[in-house]
């Protein structure tokens, strides 16, 4: 086994649940009534290429010495003890409890490595949970669905970051699980058809690995090859181009066009490529949309650049008309390239390997608060229906995009505010070329009250 963890947490918050949902079977009693669990029980996991030991324990309580719920509770600790990842699993449903914020500062003061999972995330008061989670100082919660199986990706993520080698395991055990998942940045070509994606992705590889010509519509499949540059592996993805909807009508290119939003999906950055010798259509607005909505990180590529003859003049042109019709991907790196002749690849990659890093950027919470109240002296919040909007506290719920939960008094917030804040934030936090998302919780400051452990 490559590692160990220990699924702990309260009574009936689903632990029993988890623990057969990862090992695939039936081992754990399951019952609405809690405590049924009381000693530990180990299995084997599985997790997409994850396999690792799990500790079922009993739910943690607070409890007189020496009575059975203390000695459950023993257990559960030296389960935390032996476990390499302890996994604090709290209830979605009822929400946090004194009980959870008590065990999570046990937790906190025993193990390292953590991961904090919401269950129950079906139920109505998830969200309101998921946000509370935060004040529990353990990071990031996972939300999950052990018994619908909702939420496994995102778990399996949060177990591959922290997963560690038992000291047992062979070296050849330790080179099967260190190659199982390589760290490789997605990379797809999207554009118009005709702008150049198959010739850049055939430049970047070194090779005629797809087919080129004058003639739109070439490419149908979406092709995929592993590559390296200056060391970094990455994961190259050619697609077909996105033509206007009406323009669509064959039933072959809506299934190529199908494929190509269905690569968004899956990629990490994305190069939108335009060719220099045409102006911006709507059609390149829709595309930077949909970029912008799937929540991918965006480099611009400007291709044919060695047929232009007045640079300058072009780019100028090209950051005004950014500006006012895609506000969407202000800041975006724009990268002027020939892929005929290899212009500026190299300046491409390594723009693209940048705005992944800064796809995957955290920022603290006190450094977030911070700028937040500059913002808010700098330009009070309108009115709305003759309310003052009070915005109280701002944290980071996830990247990839970078994602903030903002607890204000009212939950609707107007655009134009929003913009604002977005805006100063890529200048402060130099989240330029990546969406950021925003999201309003009409709820008191989860700090508010709390005092310092």
């Amino acid at each position: 086994m490559s590692f160990t963890v220990a699924i702990v947490g309260r009574p009936n918050v689903g632990k029993s649940t988890l623990f057969n949902r990862l090992t695939g079977k039936r081992r754990a009693l399951v019952d609405d009534q809690p405590g049924v669990t009381r000693d530990r029980r180990e299995g084997v996991a599985t997790l997409g290429d994850l396999e690792f030991t799990i500790i079922d324990t009993a739910g943690l309580e607070k409890a007189d010495d020496g009575s059975l719920a203390a000695r459950m509770s023993a257990q559960s600790e030296k389960a935390i003890e032996q476990a390499d990842v302890t996994m604090l699993v709290v209830d979605g449903k009822s929400g946090i409890t004194p009980v959870d914020e008590h065990f999570a500062k046990v937790i906190r003061r025993k193990h390292a490595k953590v991961v904090l999972v919401v269950n129950k995330a079906e139920s109505k008061g998830s969200q309101s949970a998921m946000s509370d989670a935060y004040r529990l100082g353990l990071g990031e919660p996972v939300a999950i669905s052990a018994e619908h199986g909702d939420g496994m990706m995102d778990l399996y993520e949060a177990l591959a970051e922290l997963r560690v080698q038992s000291p047992e395991s062979s070296e050849d055990e330790i080179e099967e699980v260190e190659n199982t998942k390589p760290d490789v940045l997605s990379l797809a070509i999207i554009g118009r058809p005709n702008v150049g994606k198959s010739t850049m992705f055939n430049r970047i590889l070194g090779e005629e690995r797809t087919l080129t010509g004058p003639e739109a519509g070439i490419t149908r499949d979406a092709i995929s090859v592993e590559c390296e540059f200056q060391g970094k592996k990455l994961k190259l993805v050619d697609t077909a181009g996105m033509r206007r909807k009406s323009g669509v009508v064959e039933k072959v290119e809506k299934l190529a066009v199908a494929d190509t939003i269905e690569t968004l999906k899956y990629a990490h950055v994305v190069i939108w490529m335009v060719d220099a010798n045409q102006p911006l259509e709507k059609q390149d607005n829709n595309i930077a949309s949909l970029i912008e909505q799937e929540g991918r990180a965006l480099v611009l590529a400007v291709n044919k650049w060695d047929e232009v003859t007045d640079p300058q003049a072009w780019l100028k042109a090209l950051y005004q008309r950014l500006d006012n019709v895609l506000p969407q991907v202000r800041g975006v790196p724009v990268i002027p390239v020939s892929a005929k002749t290899g212009y500026n690849m190299s300046k491409l990659l390594a723009a693209c390997f940048e705005v992944y890093e800064t796809w995957n950027k955290h920022v603290s919470t006190g450094e977030l608060n911070r700028w937040l109240e500059a913002m808010l002296e700098s330009h009070s919040p309108p009115l709305v229906n003759g309310r003052r909007i009070k915005i109280r506290y701002m944290t980071q719920k996830s990247s990839r995009p970078p994602s903030f939960i903002m607890f204000a008094n009212l939950s609707e917030i107007p655009e134009s505010y929003l913009r604002y804040l977005v805006n100063g934030m890529r200048e402060r936090f130099d989240l330029h070329g990546v969406p950021i998302r925003i999201k309003i919780r009409k709820n008191k400051n989860p700090y508010e009250g709390k005092k310092e452990d």
